[in-house]
């Protein structure tokens, strides 16, 4: 027999280690039929875990929000993820772990009778900016469409239900911007799909604290800017201050930190990345190198 590839990924899929091109799930899982599931992101770079043990405390938090169990306990998922990656050789990877309900005896609506399933892949990091967009700022549309709200969804946990994310980002392409925010009913900016949001507005950097997903790369930026000396206030951001403000920045596992340098058409400050991103942007990458933030994979196992 032919000895797999696992050059463009690997995943692990009902105990087993697959190429990622042959992993799958059934049709009938929960997960796929309801979006009815949790997940979570962590990244690898220069071949080593970026912050893994917030995200597998992350993932644990949303299983339990969710009601499902992986069966596994955090050693273990990160010995998978850890296999995955080592698997595929890869040195910069998009690392994902997945709880689904799974499927109930067939004919049953009762998710209390599903057994739950764990799913894992690494594939090549994941840049949601081009090199253009992250040297030059991207423009973002602030949407109409609202995020679902919180009594209905908790944003904290994460989730898969994103079709009030899909059609503001289609919204938001249609009109020639890069991305886009969502806002909550009170017309204050929470999130976009995958990231969260910052600006310098007031002598202070703003973030949103309630309608959105805490990011670990939000956590990161928030540590980072106190370091720094940076005064930092979690609290509601009206869409009109985003635009009014003097640096707007996004931050995600997909990218770290992302310079915005438009929104909805306005230019932000001089329309050029300003000091303060420049300086998070230097230093999250910087932080990436600090032994206190990454767990290095030995790929020689």
């Amino acid at each position: 027999m032919s000895t797999p590839d696992f050059s463009q990924g690997a995943a692990f899929v009902r105990g087993q280690y697959l190429p990622i091109a042959q992993a799958s799930i059934p049709i009938t899982d929960w997960g796929f039929l309801r979006s009815d599931a949790t997940y979570d992101v962590v990244t690898v770079w220069d071949g080593a875990f970026f912050r893994l043990e917030p995200h597998l405390e992350r993932f644990r938090r949303s299983c339990n929000r969710w009601r499902l169990d992986t069966g596994l306990t955090d050693e273990q998922i990160a010995d998978v993820l850890t296999q995955c990656v080592r698997l595929s050789g890869l040195r910069a990877s998009y690392v994902e772990m997945i709880c689904t309900r799974g499927q109930p005896p067939w004919g049953s609506r009762d998710p209390r009778l599903a057994v739950n399933q764990f799913y894992a892949f690494a594939v090549p990091f994941v840049w949601i900016a081009n090199a253009q967009q992250r040297e030059q700022g991207l423009h973002v549309k602030i949407s109409d469409v609202q995020r679902i709200p919180a009594a209905s969804v908790d944003p904290s946990a994460k989730n898969y239900h994103w079709n009030d994310m899909t059609m503001g980002l289609l919204g938001a392409l249609d009109s020639g911007a890069d991305t886009v925010l969502l806002v909550d009913g009170f017309g204050n900016v929470v999130e976009g799909p995958g990231f969260n949001v910052f600006c310098f507005s007031g002598g202070a950097l703003v973030t949103p604290d309630q309608g959105m997903l805490e990011g670990v790369s939000r956590r990161t930026v928030i540590e980072i800017a106190q370091s720094l000396g940076l005064e930092v206030q979690p609290r509601d951001l009206p869409a009109d201050e985003l635009r009014g403000a003097q640096e707007v920045l996004l931050s995600t596992s997909g990218g770290g930190v992302l310079p915005v340098t438009r929104v909805d058409q306005q230019a932000i400050g001089d329309g050029k990345p300003g000091p303060i991103t420049r300086q998070l942007v230097q230093t999250y990458w910087a932080w990436h190198a600090d032994p206190a933030y990454s767990r290095p994979i030995n790929y020689s196992v």
